[in-house]
């Protein structure tokens, strides 16, 4: 409610995930269905997010039909009796924007702001005008990002100490002007008054300032879904330590550093691996041997494994730094001391060259199960599952020599210089996550 009557120009609801803010932005555009002239466009960053389950077009099929309007799907667009119409695009590059140019939108909704530029954002309000009669605004919604530029926009609603809205601040309205690149803010219209610009006529007149306000959002606010998904907050409680701060607690200073992600107090070194263990052995390469002077990522491998009652275990790590030739000696190696029943999965780079390697690769692992996937997002997000995993206790490390230097470059990650034995246990663990045929162990 307090996001749906606030009169700011630009109102943004963010903060825990479940606050129910997609059908807040839904409900939005739903006060002007009776102007014929009116229209709503609604943007997340790349089509795929809109159509997904759960996602803007799926919700709004829930809601728009009851107001009489009609979808037109190849659009992604809905059109109302009196003609009003609200679409559905993205902007998936920075160009995307160029797209609008010219247009008039008299609601513009953005579903994630933190995945948007700030390029992005800055150009589509120069499209929010009206000609409709409705005063033209902006209205927003996201998750907590502390390198978001969005942060930094909010920063006044937030506790910079904990990372927390202030909750006497919650829906206030602050006024701004950008010059440039520069916004400058006032508590009030007149603290801008003196920011001028030349009229049509050449008159100095004071920039018009636009107003803003944030609205936290918690999930406990949503009691229809606490009540549909009661498992959902145990959902989020299951979340490592920096997206459960995020998407449950709303933190807007929370980010990955060093021992947020992985710590070896969470886990149980073992002496022996239990029986049933599903293994992958995931690898992250590199070609460069080292030598006095340089300091080049390695080439590492570890091997992870399920076990029946749905924990894991970590079963061997390797890492070293070799010639491309070098390389393709270790995985072979490696390969045949781990057995037919472990699975290999290779990183696919980009381009011709990472697809001539990994066909190398696979057939030099001939008569083992060895597939190549790319990377898909960043390390970090890439690392979440394992480390939500470890920190739930559900991690074992079998003991051996390489534990130390594995524990040490985990924890150390991600503002350690070299990321190769995060990123060869996440592929490892992804590809366990994913992985549809597994050969027992001795099977």
């Amino acid at each position: 409610m307090a996001f749906l009557s606030s009169p700011a120009d630009i109102a943004i609801y963010g903060g825990s995930a479940g606050g129910g803010k997609t059908w807040a932005l839904l409900m939005e555009p739903l006060r002007h269905i009776a102007n014929a002239n009116f229209g709503a466009v609604f943007f997340r960053r790349s089509t795929v997010q809109v159509r997904n389950e759960g996602g803007l077009w799926d919700e709004s099929q829930k809601l728009y039909p009851s107001m009489g309007a009609v979808p037109k799907e190849h659009v992604l667009e809905w059109k109302f009796p009196s003609g009003a119409s609200v679409s559905f695009a993205h902007l998936e590059h920075d160009k995307t924007v160029l797209n609008w140019q010219g247009s008039q939108i008299p609601l513009i909704c953005f579903d994630e702001l933190t995945h948007f530029s700030e390029k992005q954002f800055w150009y589509m309000v120069s499209r929010n005008r009206s000609m409709s009669g409705v005063r033209p605004y902006i209205r927003a919604t996201c998750n907590p990002d502390a390198d978001s530029w969005v942060a930094k926009f909010i920063s006044w609603w937030i506790n910079p100490e904990t990372g927390l809205p202030i909750p006497e601040r919650a829906g206030v309205l602050r006024w701004f002007i950008r010059v440039g690149d520069t916004i400058v803010w006032g508590d009030n219209p007149d603290d801008l008054a003196s920011h001028t610009a030349p009229d049509a006529d050449g008159a100095q007149k004071p920039i018009p300032p636009k107003s803003v306000t944030f609205v936290p959002a918690k999930l406990t606010d949503n009691r229809a879904l606490m009540a549909a998904d009661p498992g959902y907050l145990a959902n989020l409680m299951a979340l490592g330590t920096v997206e459960r701060e995020r998407l449950l607690g709303g933190n807007w200073n929370i980010r990955p550093a060093a021992g947020l992600l992985f710590q070896r107090g969470w886990c149980q070194v073992v002496e022996v691996a239990p029986a049933g263990v599903r293994w992958v052995r995931g690898w992250d390469l590199g070609a460069t041997p080292k030598i006095e002077g340089n300091d080049p990522d390695g080439t590492a491998g570890t091997k992870l494994g399920k076990l029946p009652d749905g924990r894991y275990i970590v079963g061997h790590h390797v890492k070293a730094w070799l010639s491309p030739s070098g390389v393709e000696s270790l995985i072979k190696n490696t390969a045949e001391q781990d057995g037919i029943g472990t699975e290999v999965s290779l990183p696919q780079d980009p381009g011709q060259a990472g697809k001539s390697q990994v066909t190398n690769l696979i057939k030099l692992l001939s008569g083992f199960t060895a597939r190549a996937t790319p990377e898909s997002g960043d390390k970090v997000t890439r690392f979440s599952p394992f480390s939500a995993q470890a920190e739930a206790g559900n991690v074992l490390v079998l003991k051996g020599a390489w534990n130390e230097d594995w524990f040490s470059a985990l924890e150390g990650f991600p503002e350690a210089t070299h990321d190769d034995d995060a990123d060869s246990t996440s592929r490892a663990f992804n590809a366990l996550l994913s992985s549809s045929t597994y050969t027992l162990d001795g099977l």
